[in-house]
């Protein structure tokens, strides 16, 4: 008997021990109640946002952040596939007539609401002229983006009165017709961008509906499940979504945290999926020992964006151009980005970015890609030459303002020690919380602030149009009317080397003539990614598409 004991005994022990190993040996994206290794992954993607969604309206948003959200909750006529390229979204198909002003796009039939209401061409119509209406509050910053279509322009000015001018007629429930002022050889990709994006009739005369989950409403691969303020925001897959077979998350889970070091250390903690770029950052004095620790999940690539600063033109002492021109000229790019940012990004002498297509090649292989130089003898020229057309004995006080970031901040005080030591400048550096700093930006409350720009589309055009005089995002106070008609000549001409050169002679007024912005680096995509994260995409210019990635 005691034999049979001992030898009972044993293997319980042999079990037990057998069951702990199996439990360490489990996974860690595996859900708790999987049961075993057999069992399949929990699908649920974690990410950082660095900070809270300034708006989840595709009407109004205008930042990386925000877009990242939206793009997920909803989906226009066409969708971006992984390669860049248009692929179709709620439109099956499209027509494009010869002369090239008149688009048909044909809907599906089974493209729902996250409620289980049909998607309808009329959603569509709604939603851009909703945009475009003069009386639409706040105004939408990206109006001038629908200025493609027939008497769009016109009626977001008030010149036109009647909303059936435009361009844009739901003929029956699944057809969408779209009548534009000129050939525009990008307008098809202009439909994957949020601006475009359709929305559900009940938004009408509820200024909060994308504010809450209940009655923020989309119809994309997601929905909102969980909104919290500065903590969290979680998105569950869409049951209603025409596509929902391809969806393989089942969640996805996005902290807010505004630390770059934070997000790191949950990242090597197995707390996130993915950490860095477009949301957040990666420390740029812990890249070396990511590389060496991490270098098979650390991904950098060149993208098509540009980090720069801007001038407010109405303010002292930034409304005199040769002030501007200096303190553009009396800083160092390249130390920037070989000490600060140390992430592969290119010194910028002009706006438009590396990768965009231009006639035959790259836009910024085509035309001039510097139209300014570093000089601290002419910056000093420049700036005494300012100072004695504006009357100043001394310069008033100067500050600039970033959005609270590790990064934004050191370059800020970078910056701003070499315009102390360049030109014996003193200028105050100031973070504020990003929607307070988006708003002030907006509003010309400030003197210089950090911006940065990310195509909309593979067009130059998409640098370009943003700073005429009627532009949403031009935060500038810039007016210029030679160059408002470079950009109307450009839209109106279909010969694609001239419209070219008409955006080069635009950019040179914007960076060279004007030095409006200060260009100061190309961006590079720095980010970190699981291994058990698969086909996670970063497209062209640097946004993250988390639509069609599962965990392996």
């Amino acid at each position: 008997m005691k034999k049979h004991k001992k030898l009972l005994l044993l293997m319980t022990l042999i079990l037990a021990f057998s069951s702990v190993l199996a439990a360490c040996g489990a996974d860690k994206n595996e859900g708790a109640d999987n049961g075993g290794t057999d069992k399949p992954k929990e699908q649920v993607f974690r990410m950082n946002l660095a900070s809270d969604p300034p708006t989840l309206d595709p009407g109004l948003a205008q930042d990386n952040t925000s877009n990242t959200v939206i793009s997920s909750v909803f989906e226009g006529l066409v969708r971006k596939g992984a390669d860049g390229t248009e692929e179709q979204g709620v439109a099956e198909k499209w027509d494009i007539s010869e002369d090239g002003l008149k688009y048909v796009f044909t809907l599906r039939q089974d493209a729902k609401w996250s409620n289980g209401d049909p998607v309808t061409a009329k959603d569509f119509e709604y939603a851009w002229k909703r945009v475009l209406d003069p009386n639409f509050t706040p105004a939408s910053p990206y109006a001038y983006q629908l200025y493609y279509i027939k008497n769009a322009e016109a009626y977001n000015l008030g010149d036109i009165k009647d909303a059936n001018e435009v361009g844009v007629k739901a003929t029956d429930d699944y057809t969408l017709e779209v009548t534009l002022e000129n050939p525009t050889p990008y307008f098809l990709s202009l439909m994957s961008f949020q601006t475009y994006f359709p929305v559900h009739s009940s938004v009408e005369g509820n200024a909060s509906w994308a504010t809450k989950p209940d009655t923020l409403i989309g119809n994309g691969p997601f929905k909102v499940s969980q909104m919290t303020k500065g903590q969290k925001i979680e998105l569950v897959k869409n049951d209603q979504y025409w596509d929902k077979d391809s969806i393989k998350l089942e969640k996805v889970k996005m902290s807010i945290v505004n630390s770059s070091a934070t997000e790191v250390s949950s990242y090597r903690n197995d707390e996130l999926d993915y950490a860095g770029h477009p949301t957040g950052n990666i420390p740029t004095d812990q890249l070396s020992a990511i590389k060496k620790e991490l270098g098979d999940e650390l991904m950098i690539k060149g993208i098509s964006s540009t980090y720069f600063y801007v001038f407010n033109t109405t303010e002292e002492p930034f409304d005199n151009v040769n002030i501007r021109k200096a303190f553009s000229m009396a800083i160092d790019r390249k130390a920037i980005v070989e000490k600060i940012t140390q992430g592969g990004q290119i010194p910028a002498f002009g706006f438009v970015p590396p990768g965009i297509k231009g006639e035959s090649d790259e836009y910024r292989k085509e035309v001039p890609d510097t139209y300014f130089q570093e000089n601290l003898e002419e910056a000093k020229k420049l700036l005494e030459q300012g100072m004695k057309e504006k009357g100043y004995t001394t310069l008033p006080e100067v500050t600039l303002i970033h959005n609270s970031d590790d990064n934004h901040k050191k370059i800020a005080l970078a910056v701003s020690d070499m315009w102390k030591n360049n030109l014996g400048v003193n200028v105050k550096v100031q973070n504020q919380e990003w929607g307070v700093f988006l708003k002030n930006r907006t509003d010309l409350n400030y003197q210089v602030a950090r911006s940065g720009w990310g195509a909309d589309y593979n067009d130059p055009m998409t640098y370009i149009d943003m700073w005429t005089s009627k532009g949403g995002n031009n935060d500038t106070g810039f007016k210029n009317e030679e160059y408002d008609k470079l950009v109307k000549d450009a839209y109106a001409t279909s010969d694609n080397a001239k419209r070219m050169e008409l955006m080069s002679k635009a950019e040179k007024i914007l960076v060279q003539d004007n030095q409006v912005v200060m260009p100061i680096y190309y961006y590079s995509s720095v980010s970190l990614v699981k291994p058990w994260v698969k086909n996670l995409h970063l497209d062209y210019k640097g946004d993250i598409d988390f639509t069609r990635a599962y965990i392996e």
